[in-house]
């Protein structure tokens, strides 16, 4: 999520607390990856990664092939 997403959302929360809902376009909201959480909790979720059907480059390290770890695809811990 970028900032100017961030902000926008901040914006229309308040806007909406305020009762100023018809004070101008309601934002987009943000694209956000598909989050998957798994029995264990949120913490061993895993977002969905698309990835190019030839590629096996890691995305952390680039120069190493993927050993799919899972790394790139959680918060890292």
């Amino acid at each position: 999520m970028t900032d100017d997403e961030l902000r926008g959302l901040i914006r229309a929360a308040i806007q909406k607390h305020m009762g100023a809902g018809g004070a101008g376009p309601e934002p987009a909201p943000p694209k956000l990856a598909v989050f998957q959480a798994s029995e264990g909790g949120i913490s061993f979720g895993q977002y969905r990664l698309e990835r190019a059907a030839g590629d096996t480059s890691c995305l952390i390290e680039p120069a190493v092939q993927c050993n799919h770890c899972g790394f790139c695809k959680c918060h890292g811990h």
